[in-house]
């Protein structure tokens, strides 16, 4: 098993996406199916900026197997209150200066479950969120 660790500073939109980049260099030297690596790295990708911008830090940890990626993305933060209107297309609790940004539009958490195989969120509001997912191959 590969395993891989990044840490993501909140506000730091400048560094989201070095989680996703940097997995999707080791799942090609790993000859994964690039299917599996664009839907992985897409997933990965909105998991980071949604840490980026809802989150005050947090560490995702990709975990390769010979037939599944294993992404965890914990961060602390203000945790979602509801999962699911947060899972709803459109729905955004991010702030002003984030859309700025041109991030925010709702599509993250849909997107990630939509390029995930399965996909579980565990949040705490006050504390922080865990979204797992897993990728098979």
């Amino acid at each position: 098993m590969i395993e891989l660790k990044f840490n993501i500073e909140g506000g730091d939109f400048d560094s989201a996406g070095t989680a996703s980049s940097e997995t999707k260099k080791k799942l090609q030297q790993l000859n994964v199916d690039s299917k599996v690596i664009k839907r992985t790295v897409v997933a990965l990708y909105e998991g980071e900026v949604n840490i980026a911008a809802h989150a005050y830090r947090g560490v995702v940890t990709v975990k390769v197997s010979d037939h599944q990626i294993l992404a965890i993305l914990k961060d602390e933060g203000p945790g979602i209150a509801d999962i699911s209107r947060a899972m709803m297309v459109g729905f955004s609790t991010a702030s002003p200066k984030v859309r700025e940004m041109g991030f925010g539009a709702g599509m993250g958490l849909p997107n990630m479950k939509k390029n995930a195989d399965d996909l579980q969120i565990e949040s705490t509001p006050g504390v922080g969120t865990t979204v797992t997912m897993s990728f098979v191959f």
